[in-house]
């Protein structure tokens, strides 16, 4: 077999199907999780069997995949809308950064509805501390995601990186492949959305030409990400306060395999996906006199605003607001009802962290404030 210089971070591919899938079936857990997420016995036989057909990754992605969503979907959200989608040419490839507010969710949302509208799947980043088991390290490839290494030595970092960055830009303008990456390590959790500087100098290393060109040639579609319920949100802001107030606090492989669970099954709402257009020729060219790490920053924040433009904003979000500053800005976006269930939801915030309630229920109300600041900033860059 030839070896691959991207053989330890790349997804599988249809000829290691079969014996990927093999393993994933008779893996016992696989099986406890297939057995929760169907819960009759007759049902979780026939997916199994479903699961042993499989041939292409397509094949995967289009039947059983796309299935499971549609269950999600329906089970635990009051609808998926999008917006910006039809502006996408579908025989182009993109880069698409988003805000970054579940684990599983924000990946698999964007696939299936690229994937209803005409175009093939993306390939997605997935950090190397998620794949805690086997069977998910199998599960996600077979999915088409490509491996982040992370908390590795600062050398062996330089070298992933690289080899990241390589991988990202060659699946892009060599096989007209796009690929999905959040703007940042872990998801937002306290409703600032912003772009690591570290991401886009990772996609830096691989570019040959000049930083407008380089950037330009990635096409990168700036992707907003909204959910009217905060998947998680409860136990983020728990995260949030024991970080300030626990000396030592570190989060547990357990902790990050609960919010993958809980991202997938908890009620989240109305949820939409804003696509922006790509980030302007004129805008990378006008820029591209500045030294790197100042054109990095410029590009950075021009993501995060179009992200910030585009975000959609839900009734809680301007209840939250208004909580925040004591004012009644926003009144007329929200009822009565929308207060009083907000108010309901702070309030068990505030039992989720009996040690310091306030502090939690001001970090929830920040949280879902936040995103109406940030357009609001936007609104008026744009503007202007």
């Amino acid at each position: 077999m030839q070896v691959n210089e991207f053989d330890d971070i790349r997804p599988y591919n249809d000829a290691e199907l079969p014996e990927k899938m093999e393993l994933l079936l008779k893996d016992p857990v696989f099986n406890e999780v297939m057995g929760y997420i169907f819960r009759k016995p007759e049902l979780k036989e026939n997916k199994l069997q479903h699961l042993k057909k499989m041939r292409t990754i397509e094949q995967l992605q289009t039947t059983f995949v796309r299935h499971l969503v549609e269950m999600i979907i329906h089970n635990t959200t009051k609808g998926l809308t999008f917006s910006g989608l039809e502006n996408l040419d579908k025989s182009k490839s993109y880069l698409f950064i988003s805000n970054h507010r579940d684990i599983i969710l924000d990946s698999a949302l964007l696939n299936y509805l690229i994937l209803s509208n005409g175009m093939n799947t993306t390939q997605i980043a997935i950090g190397d501390n998620l794949l805690v088991y086997e069977w998910i390290k199998h599960a996600v490839k077979l999915n088409r995601a490509f491996v982040v290494k992370r908390n590795i030595a600062a050398r062996e970092l330089l070298e992933a990186s690289r080899k990241l960055s390589t991988y990202i830009r060659g699946s892009i303008t060599e096989n007209n492949t796009s690929v999905w990456i959040a703007q940042r390590e872990g998801r937002t959790k306290d409703g600032d959305d912003q772009t690591q500087l570290a991401l886009l100098k990772m996609l830096n290393m691989s570019n040959a030409k000049s930083l407008a060109e380089g950037f330009g040639e990635l096409t990168i579609i700036p992707l907003s990400i909204s959910y009217e319920i905060e998947p998680c949100g409860l136990s983020k802001v728990e995260e949030l306060v024991k970080r300030e107030s626990e000396e030592g606090y570190c989060k547990t492989t357990a902790d990050d395999l609960k919010s993958m669970a809980s991202g997938l099954f908890s009620q989240k709402g109305r949820v939409h996906f804003s696509f922006g257009k790509p980030i302007l020729t004129s805008f990378l060219e006008q820029n591209n006199h500045l030294q790197p790490n100042e054109f990095i920053q410029e590009l950075a924040i021009r993501i995060d605003h179009r992200i910030h433009q585009y975000f959609k904003l839900w009734p809680y979000n301007y209840v939250a607001y208004d909580m925040m500053f004591g004012t009644g800005d926003f009144l007329d976006n929200y009822t009565a009802q929308d207060m009083a269930a907000f108010a309901d939801m702070v309030e068990e915030a505030r039992k989720m962290v009996p040690g310091n309630p306030e502090e939690a229920a001001k970090k929830f109300i920040r949280m879902y404030a936040r995103p109406v600041e940030n357009s609001l900033i936007a609104m008026e860059v744009f503007r202007s």
